[in-house]
């Protein structure tokens, strides 16, 4: 199974950047994982926030392959522990997922379009966190779920 974090707009901030870059270079010794970047729109101030949804939405939808499962990080979402968020990833992976696309949604959330065509929605907290800082929540989450799954000293209880 291929892990990819799907997100709109690029990040900015050097030691996220490398936080993230590290995250996900621990992770690929486990599973191959990817950052993918959707640009920013252009010329937004004439656009509504429904327009912007929707035009990131079907970037977001372009991107996607047929058979991807997808994961919307929406604070709707339901809310796991850490070890809970690795055994959801271990059934997955049991369940011979080619692509696992977890997606993280421009400034204003999702589209509708998006929301069609998840498979399930998680929330990593109640909190608002910024675009950028939510990348690097999730990557370590994910490497934290697999030294869970492989019963590595990281995780404490």
């Amino acid at each position: 199974m291929k892990i990819v974090l799907l997100a709109v707009g690029k990040t900015s901030t050097d030691y996220l950047i490398k936080g993230i870059e590290g995250f996900i270079k621990r992770i690929n010794h486990y599973v191959p994982m990817e950052l993918s970047i959707i640009p920013d729109l252009k010329s937004t101030k004439g656009l509504t926030e429904e327009t912007q949804k929707v035009r990131e939405g079907q970037a977001m939808i372009a991107a996607l392959q047929s058979g991807d499962v997808v994961v919307l990080l929406d604070e709707r979402g339901k809310e796991y522990t850490s070890r809970e968020f690795a055994s959801q990833i271990d059934r997955k992976m049991v369940q011979g997922i080619k692509r696992l696309v977890f997606v993280i949604g421009g400034p204003y959330g999702f589209s509708q379009e998006m929301y069609d065509r998840a498979n399930e929605k998680i929330s990593l907290s109640r909190m608002t966190f910024t675009h950028e800082m939510v990348r690097l929540f999730f990557v370590e989450q994910i490497y934290r779920a697999m030294t869970i799954l492989r019963g590595e000293p990281y995780h404490h209880d």
